[in-house]
């Protein structure tokens, strides 16, 4: 997504597991614990993937997408798909996603990622005139434009 940022990835815990279960330091009723709300999001708003299930390695993993945030009201907690993502992304200042992978079949779910979305990461803000960038400091404008006579005059 383009207003993506702040990307937090859970990988290595997620290998961390993985790597418990095969040690038998955990059982696979320990992790494969998928409530049924969580079945029914990866159900009706999960986006397929092609990634096989770690645990049974019957089913492909299917990602499930949760918003949070202050501008979302009643809708906070709400499971989405990446259509309906990119629309809030435009609409709302900022808000974050919680990506879980979840296998039907099995019942594995590991929380994959988070990361904010909304405007506030466009490059333009339109609300005070200045540009600025997906870190959400002032953009590069090629020498030109106060915000680069500032800088240097700062550098000298």
């Amino acid at each position: 997504m383009r207003t993506q940022r702040r990307v937090v990835d859970y990988s290595l815990r997620k290998r961390a597991v993985l790597r418990e279960l095969l040690t038998s330091r955990v059982g696979t009723h320990d992790v494969c614990d998928a409530s049924p709300y969580l079945k029914n999001a990866a159900r009706f708003h999960g986006e397929p993937t092609e990634e096989r299930c770690p645990i049974c390695r019957s089913e492909n993993l299917v990602h499930v997408h949760y918003i949070y945030g202050d501008e979302l009201k009643q809708s906070a907690g709400q499971a989405r798909n990446l259509a309906e993502l990119s629309v809030l992304a435009m609409t709302l200042r900022e808000f974050q996603v919680f990506v879980v992978e979840v296998c039907p079949g099995c019942d594995w779910n590991h929380l994959v990622e988070q990361f904010l979305l909304g405007r506030d990461g466009l490059v333009g803000d339109a609300e005070n005139g200045t540009e600025r960038d997906a870190a959400g400091g002032p953009a590069s404008t090629a020498g030109t434009g106060p915000v680069a006579r500032r800088r240097r005059e700062a550098q000298r």
